[in-house]
């Protein structure tokens, strides 16, 4: 069973039909396939990786419209490769998962869901890192009498023309929809508690001539492909300890701020005191300008509370809004899988966890047997996401092919080799800009350990999860 039918859930499925392997269901609990990208409706929702990456490897597109894939193309192409390649028959919408748990005895899991309960050999996680809207720890913020979304859940019946509209947070997210609703809001206050990094964003149509070439010759694609994934791999050189070769795209980024915003005081507020790459960066040509309008005003000051009708800043200024975006991010490290699956001892993975993921290779748990997760701790690279879920993906598929040629019913890694992957990890997190870049950002858990992001290059993930290794796990014939 397949918890998810995003671009990973979507994505597994695909190479299980490939395989010949029918007997899967995807379990997906919104109306429709697309995960993040049916989820998020916010305007100007987009993807800041290029199109030739943000796609399967397996499942080429030659019509992509514009460099940067918009969430309507996105959720499309989902689509479509789902109805392509036989996995929208195995899809179960408005199906979700509300406790997973692993029964020693018969070797399953029993999993429940909203539609019933179901059990199955295998369980694959894939309901990735932004499941789950972060709200922040206001006081008073349930008290608030206007109207409040995150905007992860935009609220498109709600009009904001005219109104006075608090945006807290100023994360990517907040980059995209902030220039598209300044223009028609009375006032804009952005609760701002540290400047992103913001540089050009290169996205461009893609012309009609470009996109036939793709389709008569798709090696032309795959060539822009290579490029792209080695520049980013390239630029990631910069992020692992030789933190000077950032300074060119610094420049860049304080070139573009002083090009934009005339403002000294607006703009010493917009400076970034931190490494580029310590928290997500932004691609934006619009979203400084949207600061600077008229009738839109940056706060720096801390949040002390919100009251029914205004926001008290920590300075006693009193921010009388309408409306309330939330858009600080997501329970990354405190999502529903935590308190929804289960051991046989009766354990949850928060429980195991403590507030400070792991997992070997990103993809299992020690008491979790028979169980992947897709996007899992330190797994995410610098590159395109969908790299490190193709190689997920043929992990998983790897690990099918072992425990049926070896009529395996059961295999869990062993702590041993989690604690190697994770020492390997963290000595490699040492020094490098999430670590040592001088900002506070959510690849750090709870416990201050970056948890997020392979400190490596994605193609030597690649090669890590090429082939399952079955020496890393224990494992159990089947009954």
């Amino acid at each position: 069973m397949i918890i998810g039918a995003g671009i990973a859930g979507v994505g597994l499925g695909v190479r299980l039909r490939q395989a010949g392997i029918d007997d899967f269901v995807i379990c997906e609990r919104n109306e429709s396939v697309g995960g993040t990208w049916f989820e998020h409706t916010y305007p100007g929702c987009a993807c800041d990786i290029p199109t030739h990456l943000y796609s399967y490897s397996f499942a080429r597109n030659a019509n992509w419209t514009r460099l940067f894939p918009r969430q309507d193309e996105i959720l499309a192409y989902v689509r479509h490769t789902a109805d392509r390649h036989g996995v929208t028959p195995h899809i179960r919408l408005r199906c979700e998962m509300h406790r997973s748990t692993w029964d020693e005895e018969e070797g399953r899991w029993h999993v429940h869901t909203s539609t019933g309960d179901m059990t199955c050999e295998v369980l694959v996680t894939a309901i990735g890192a932004t499941a789950e809207p972060d709200e922040p720890d206001i006081p008073g913020l349930q008290t608030f009498a206007g109207h409040r979304f995150h905007s992860a859940r935009w609220d498109h019946e709600h009009k904001l023309a005219g109104e006075r509209v608090a945006v807290i947070g100023t994360g990517p997210a907040a980059a995209q929809f902030v220039p598209r609703i300044q223009p028609e809001v009375s006032h804009l206050t952005v609760f701002q508690r540290t400047p992103p990094w913001v540089i050009p964003h290169p996205d461009r149509p893609v012309p009609w001539v470009e996109r036939q070439l793709y389709k008569l010759a798709p090696p032309a694609q795959d060539l822009q492909r290579n490029i792209i994934f080695g520049l980013y791999e390239a630029c990631g050189i910069g992020f692992r300890g030789h933190m000077s070769m950032i300074a060119p795209i610094e420049a860049l980024g304080r070139a573009h701020l002083r090009r934009q915003v005339k403002d000294p005081v607006l703009r010493e507020k917009l400076t970034p005191r931190y490494r580029f790459g310590c928290k997500r960066p932004i691609l934006s040509n619009t979203y400084y300008p949207a600061l600077a309008a008229d009738n839109a005003q940056v706060v720096t000051d801390g949040i002390d509370r919100v009251e029914p009708d205004a926001v008290i800043t920590t300075d006693g200024t009193r921010h009388e809004v309408d409306t309330i975006i939330t858009a600080i991010g997501y329970k990354y490290s405190r999502s529903l899988l935590v308190d929804r699956i289960v051991n046989h001892e009766g354990r949850t993975m928060r429980h195991v966890w403590d507030e400070s993921p792991r997992a070997y290779l990103g993809s299992t748990v020690p008491g979790f047997p028979n169980m992947f997760i897709l996007l899992g701790p330190n797994s995410i690279g610098l590159n395109s996401v969908i790299f490190t879920v193709e190689s997920q993906i043929a992990y998983v598929m790897d690990a099918l092919r072992v425990m049926k040629r070896n009529d395996l019913g059961r295999i869990e890694v062993r702590q041993d080799a989690l604690q190697r992957f994770v020492d390997d990890v963290d000595r490699r997190s040492n020094d490098t800009v999430w670590t040592a870049g001088g900002c506070n950002s959510y690849y750090l858990d709870d416990t201050g350990r970056q948890f997020a992001i392979y400190p490596g290059f994605v193609s030597s993930y690649r090669r890590q999860t090429r082939r399952f290794d079955p020496e890393a796990y224990t494992t159990a014939a089947a009954a």
